[in-house]
């Protein structure tokens, strides 16, 4: 079985650099499935969310899956319908009895919307009560994260945000990097959008490795420092996605995937106040109604 490196994150906890994602599969047979084959495949590191809608399944998996619950790494998020202090403290509890589990690796807010001060601090409460391991952050551009750290008492450990060859995000990578919160990948394929896997650019690479284009991906993704979650329900893919540990991207070629950079994220802009208004206005406005 391959071995994942890990990496340390700045609370001193242990993380795989390359784990297993399940967005998008919200049929909870199918997901229980994925996640199960996964772990036999030899991954670790699982990422939910509660707006995944699979969290019971995943919980499910783990259950049966006969493997020490120490050796495991389990990420869930917090969506921004329970942005308040008391809504995340239900949320964080929910997301633990979903899973069946008694403390989560990882616990992320998934947006950076919302009464994101009031949020943190249940997870800071959590974190010190040895409910989380370890806590962060989802989609925070630079100054978002800075706003958090300067305001709250427990740094992020981890911020989850695309990046892929087609959105690279460089200047907010090495902010991250700068401020020694760990980048986690989502969407490193970009979801297979303007025709990555077969891009002739990465294929001449992945042909000089005897590698496959979504093989380098994750290898470049790795280089960066960055840690990725690719999603899969095909067995075969999982174990390809795990087998980029034997080889290594030269500088030149490094030079040549971050030239591929179409600098526009693939999926929505975060930073877009109509797109916030039709993806997250409907669950804030409610929030506020039912705080009143």
């Amino acid at each position: 079985m391959i071995q994942i490196p890990t990496t340390t994150l700045n609370n001193g906890v242990t993380m795989p650099q390359l784990g297993f994602g399940v967005f998008q599969v919200p049929d909870l047979a199918e997901c229980e499935a994925a996640v199960t084959a996964a772990l036999q495949a030899g991954y670790r590191l699982i990422d939910t969310a509660t707006a995944y809608q699979n969290e019971e399944a995943v919980g499910r998996a783990i259950a049966k899956s006969g493997i020490p619950r120490d050796e495991l790494f389990i990420t869930s998020k917090l969506w921004v319908s329970d942005f308040t202090y008391e809504r995340a403290q239900h949320g964080i509890d929910a997301s633990l009895q979903k899973l069946g589990l008694d403390y989560l690796d990882l616990y992320l807010l998934h947006q950076p919307y919302g009464d994101v001060m009031g949020a943190w601090r249940a997870l800071e409460e959590a974190y010190h009560a040895g409910k989380i391991r370890a806590i962060g952050v989802s989609n925070f551009y630079a100054d978002q994260l800075k706003n958090l750290e300067l305001t709250m008492t427990v740094k992020p450990v981890v911020n989850q945000i695309e990046v892929n060859p087609w959105y690279q995000q460089p200047t907010e990578v090495a902010f991250n990097q700068g401020e020694n919160v760990r980048v986690e990948a989502w969407a490193p394929f970009a979801e297979g959008k303007h025709g990555i896997f077969q891009d002739p650019t990465i294929a001449q690479i992945a042909q000089a490795h005897g590698k496959t284009t979504g093989q380098v991906i994750l290898r470049w993704l790795l280089q960066r420092g960055i840690t990725v979650i690719p999603k899969s329900v095909h067995a075969d893919r999982m174990a390809e996605n795990l087998d980029v540990f034997d080889f290594a991207l030269t500088d030149s070629e490094m030079t040549t995937l971050a030239g591929l950079d179409r600098q526009e994220s693939q999926f929505f802009d975060h930073r877009d106040p109509v797109t916030i208004e039709q993806i997250f206005g409907t669950s804030l406005r409610q929030l506020h109604e039912e705080e009143k």
